[in-house]
């Protein structure tokens, strides 16, 4: 059975960025399995069948795509409207979408809730600041690995390209 994926190689699974620790065979059920280790928890390990008929599994963004990812940041949206009845189900499905400009939007949208708040002189809202951790987190993990950089290199490149793209 051909692999899809080498060890080593680095992989998307749901939303977390993985590497490729081993390829194994189930001799209970004589079916192949990815073990998958996240990049940002070592001590985590995911065993996930080879046909990934689930389809959580995917192979992480080029550097092409990286770049022409962050080129767009400027023109995505942040949401628009928002009824904070319903925010944390917007930011849910936005998460759930899988796409990368869906992560921009949430990590647009809380950062301006939240910058808006503060010239209020209101308190930052936790919902905000929490599901903006997580769309960073899936946005500049799979950026990072795709530029070869660290998280925090990628988020201040990423960062200082948009403000040069917005100028």
């Amino acid at each position: 059975m051909d692999k899809l994926y080498l060890e080593n190689e680095y992989v998307v699974y749901k939303r977390n960025v993985c590497k490729v620790k081993e390829i194994k065979n189930n001799k209970i059920n004589g079916n192949d399995y990815y073990t998958l280790i996240p990049i940002d928890d070592e001590s985590l390990t995911i065993n996930v069948p080879v046909d990934n008929k689930m389809g959580y599994l995917r192979g992480v963004m080029t550097k092409d795509d990286a770049t022409n990812l962050i080129n767009d940041i400027p023109n995505i949206e942040p949401v628009k409207d928002i009824n904070d009845k319903y925010i944390e189900r917007t930011y849910k499905d936005l998460l759930s979408s899988g796409t990368k400009e869906d992560l921009v939007k949430i990590i647009k949208t809380t950062y301006l809730r939240n910058d808006d708040r503060l010239k209020s002189n209101k308190k930052i809202s936790e919902k905000d600041s929490n599901y903006f951790s997580q769309a960073e987190k899936y946005l500049y993990n799979e950026i990072s690995v795709a530029l070869g950089m660290s998280f925090d290199e990628t988020k201040n490149y990423v960062i200082k390209k948009v403000e040069e793209l917005i100028k």
